[in-house]
């Protein structure tokens, strides 16, 4: 079974479960059991080592660092919600948003601000525009996918956050002539998926085109009764903050995790795990930080400063603000369960020979026609990235292979690389089982499946406009006419869509 289709089946399993029960937890522990059992040659004990010492024993530990943003993170949530800072933003901006087109475009300018790292985007932006989508009666859903939409996209654009750094190094010293960073800015133009899904979410709100299930959780979400906050979440929120209460701790959030993240990369000198040869340098500081390391840190700075800042104002008492620990840890229970389930599931996907398989079938299609190699990449990537639920693992892995395919002066490396970033970023973003996903879900505070099953036919829209655009980007090798004609097709898709619903709906009158 190594190295064959049969290393795909778990997360396929995996992932088919929790669309048809709606069910995360057993359908991905599924998952895992169907894993382990083929990788241990159906041996109870060997079934039973993977699944415990090397699942879900070594994944805690490798997410512990995860593990203290989440906690430190749900508390500085509780705590901003306990001072009334979060219904103090909310009043405000009902009254600064004017309608709910609005507040959507406030939540996606602010997901493309905070560009550095997209864990600390999902969840900051999702809880501090939560209250505003809440007062404009914005579902839920919608704000996950606005949250999960942006993420994920605005960090493999932007030259300096954690994914750039990330595929620098994977792109380092293989021979492309250039540099790693080089080639990573020099495949952004050609990055389709991430630049049409902002084509997408602007178009989307301009045009109030929203589809398929997502349409029928807005339409709810319109006519609730509740206008706002629930009774619960007023009761929540007791304390006499105001806006500034909840607008100062977030920036001190992005200060703080942002100077934490050249601290753990060395800017600021030597550190307990590393020399000091990235001293003084930025971009060198960024692709060697440990993200494990800095969101923690920066986040409990953070805490820390919240906590006092809301004791000189006497907006809580001391009490209050130690009882916002607990329960915001309570709140991220359920990300902390599905991050472990999902790291044991690519454990068991990995020790099966899924990337062998993938480069397979990579390499028995580099024979083909050459100009139609970026779309099959971006398949491939598409594939293997919503198998296993890791952006990183799939560009990680297939980058070699698209270097190695093409040569250095080869106008069509640079559209490969770009095909296969935009793909791992588009199966990931598909996925039940991504990590980025599981984040946007606990951003929003919204059921993980609902979330999964409403965004899923935006983004496979945006990604069958994406495999045409590489078609075209393959023959005519330019990247703004090729763009021009996604963006095309992006506003074309989206007005026929709205075209057809408005004369079903004036037939059945």
């Amino acid at each position: 079974m190594y190295g064959t289709f049969w290393a795909l089946l778990p997360p396929i399993i995996a992932i088919l479960m929790a669309l048809i029960t709606k069910e995360v937890y057993s359908s991905m522990l599924l998952g895992i059991l169907v894993g382990a059992l083929f990788a241990a040659g159906f041996s109870p004990i060997g079934t039973l080592n993977l699944v415990i010492v090397d699942g879900f024993s070594a994944s805690a530990s490798a997410l512990a660092g995860n593990f203290c943003f989440l906690i430190f993170l749900g508390a500085l949530i509780h705590l901003i919600e306990k001072s009334g800072g979060s219904r103090s933003f909310g009043s405000w901006a009902s009254r600064g948003i004017k309608s709910r087109s609005g507040v959507q475009a406030a939540t996606f300018g602010l997901g493309l601000l905070i560009f550095i790292d997209d864990y600390f985007n999902c969840l900051t932006v999702g809880s501090v525009m939560r209250p505003a989508t809440d007062k404009w009666r914005v579902s839920r859903e919608k704000l996950a996918y606005l949250v999960d939409a942006t993420a994920a996209p605005v960090c493999m654009i932007a030259p300096i956050s954690s994914w750039a750094a990330a595929v620098a190094g994977v792109a380092a010293d293989l021979g492309t002539g250039i540099t790693g960073t080089q080639l990573f800015i020099r495949a952004i133009p050609y990055n389709f998926y991430s630049l049409l899904t902002f084509v997408f979410i602007i178009a989307l709100i301009v045009m109030k085109a929203d589809y398929g299930k997502m349409r029928v959780a807005e339409e709810k979400a319109q006519h609730d009764s509740t206008e706002g906050l629930s009774a619960e979440d007023e009761e929540e929120q007791s304390g006499t903050g105001r806006t500034i209460d909840l607008v100062l701790p977030v920036v001190v959030l992005i200060a703080a995790v942002f100077i934490s993240m050249l601290y753990a990369g060395g800017y600021f000198g030597s550190t307990p795990w590393m020399g000091s040869e990235n001293a003084g340098n930025l971009i060198g500081a960024l692709g060697d930080t440990d993200a494990f390391i800095a969101l923690p840190m920066g986040t409990f700075v953070t805490l820390l400063f919240t906590c006092a800042f809301y004791a000189l104002r006497r907006v809580l008492r001391f009490k209050e603000m130690v009882a916002c620990i607990p329960e915001g840890f309570r709140n991220m229970i359920p990300a902390i369960l599905i991050l472990t389930l999902a790291m044991t599931l690519k454990t068991v996907t990995s020790a099966l020979g899924a990337d062998m398989y993938i480069q397979g079938m990579m390499r028995g299609v580099s024979s083909g026609l050459t100009s139609l190699l970026p779309a099959v990449i971006f398949l491939a990537a598409v594939g293997f990235s919503f198998s296993t639920g890791t952006s990183w693992g799939s560009f990680g892995i297939l980058i070699p292979i698209v270097t190695a395919v093409f040569s250095a002066n080869d106008p069509l490396l640079i559209i490969g690389v770009s095909a296969c970033l935009a793909g791992s970023i588009c199966g990931d973003h598909c996925s039940p089982i991504s990590d980025t996903t599981i984040m946007a879900s606990a951003g929003a505070q919204v059921d993980h499946v609902e979330h999964v099953t409403t965004q899923l036919p935006y983004a496979l829209t945006v990604a069958g406009i994406c495999f045409l655009t590489y078609i075209v980007a393959g023959f005519v090798q330019s990247a703004w006419l090729s763009l021009l004609v996604g963006v095309a097709l992006t506003v074309g898709t989206l007005w026929v869509i709205r075209y057809a619903r408005k004369k079903r709906n004036s037939n059945s009158i």
